[in-house]
């Protein structure tokens, strides 16, 4: 299955930060590797999505749906400051 970028998570992002977050930037915890939400690698193939690392292919983000609202785990992926926070 080929990724795509981490505009195809912009959504669900958008339902738990209440903003577009696509442009926001963070590092992986992985690896150190900085960049924008919007270059990770997502596959969606499971009953959730998971967002990679594009440097070292590690897992940064999981999103699941819980009810209505997208349960978004950023274990390994810290949010450049002054990005908001999740809720």
């Amino acid at each position: 299955m080929d990724p795509l970028d981490g505009n195809a998570i912009a959504g669900d992002l958008f339902v738990h930060f209440g903003r577009e977050m696509t442009t926001a930037s963070g590092t992986c915890g992985h690896c150190g590797a900085r960049g924008q939400l919007a270059e990770l690698r997502v596959y969606t193939r499971a009953p959730g999505s998971v967002a990679r690392c594009p440097n070292c292919g590690n897992v940064v983000i999981v999103l699941v749906a819980v009810g209505e609202r997208p349960q978004i785990h950023l274990d390994h992926f810290t949010l450049a400051e002054g990005t908001i926070a999740g809720r």
